[in-house]
Parts: C-alpha cells; sequence; structure tokens
C-alpha cells in the first residue's frame, strides 16, 4: 500500500562518533521542506493516544527523537486520489525517519513499549495561540477506519 497523497517519509541518518550522535531532522534543501513556522517537542506517555487532528494551515514535520511512537494518519480530504487511506508509521529510535503530514490530513500518534515517546514537530507555521489551527475529533471516532489497540499474536 502506498501513502496518502502528499505525504513523504524520509529515512534520517544518525551520524555517530566517540561523543555521542547528531542526526538532521529537516533541511531547507530537502524535498519535504515547505517553510519554517517553529519548532516544538511533544511527549506521550505510555497508554496515552494523542489523537485525532488535522490543521487547515500547516503541514507538519513529525520525527520521534525518544522512545518509539506508532503515528497514524487518515485522509478525508474530498477530491484527494488516496481519500479514505490511513498510513500507519512507526518512529523513533529504532527506525529514524521523517514524516511529512499534509495539511487537512488527520494524524495522531501512541507511545510503543512502556516508555515515554518524544516527537519533534517542524510545522509550516507559527501556533496562534488566539485562533489555534487545530480541529479535533476523539481518538475512537468511528468515521475513522482505525483502531489504536496493540495488535498481538
Amino acid at each position: 500500500m502506498g501513502h496518502i497523497d502528499g505525504v513523504k517519509v524520509r529515512k534520517l541518518r544518525l551520524i555517530p562518533d566517540e561523543r555521542g550522535w547528531l542526526m538532521e531532522l529537516l533541511r531547507a534543501d530537502w524535498e519535504e521542506f515547505e517553510e519554517f513556522g517553529q519548532a516544538y517537542a511533544t511527549t506521550c506517555y505510555p497508554g496515552v493516544i494523542k489523537a485525532w487532528h488535522y490543521h487547515k494551515l500547516q503541514t507538519d514535520h513529525f520525527t520521534c527523537v525518544g522512545g518509539m511512537a506508532k503515528v497514524a494518519l487518515y485522509d478525508p480530504r474530498e477530491g484527494s486520489p488516496t481519500k479514505g487511506m490511513v498510513n500507519e508509521f512507526y518512529l523513533g529510535t529504532l527506525n529514524p525517519i521523517l514524516v511529512k503530514i499534509p495539511r487537512l490530513v488527520y494524524h495522531g500518534f501512541t507511545a510503543v513499549g512502556g516508555e515515554i515517546t518524544t516527537i519533534v514537530n517542524l510545522p509550516t507555521a507559527l501556533y496562534n495561540y488566539e485562533q489555534p489551527d487545530e480541529y479535533r475529533i476523539p481518538y475512537d471516532d468511528p468515521s475513522i477506519p482505525y483502531t489504536w489497540e496493540v495488535k498481538s499474536g
């Protein structure tokens, strides 16, 4: 299965040396880059689901710099060639990737395993405290064909 229209994924490269490691998260010369708004980190405790929301004005660029995260996306966009498609990504220290999340695509994440997950986001717009560009529905909204349950077996 392919990606939702507009979603891009880039394998990130850890550059280790005797002092530790460095990892570029987003560069202006990469195809995923649009523009810079701000950078922030957000965490998720084990057992918590931070979903669903979307933005009308900004594109997000997620990477996980601590722990492991399950990031899910859903495309509700009218006219999109991938309308109704779900994508699921596992990102973090075991799989360092950047996920570009287009405007109007629902997204959320949860910690995988027993440790806090830390996501760094590099959105294309500043957060507007007076009129936030955040549109939310519950994590278990039946309009999205996705379950956050751990798949054992």
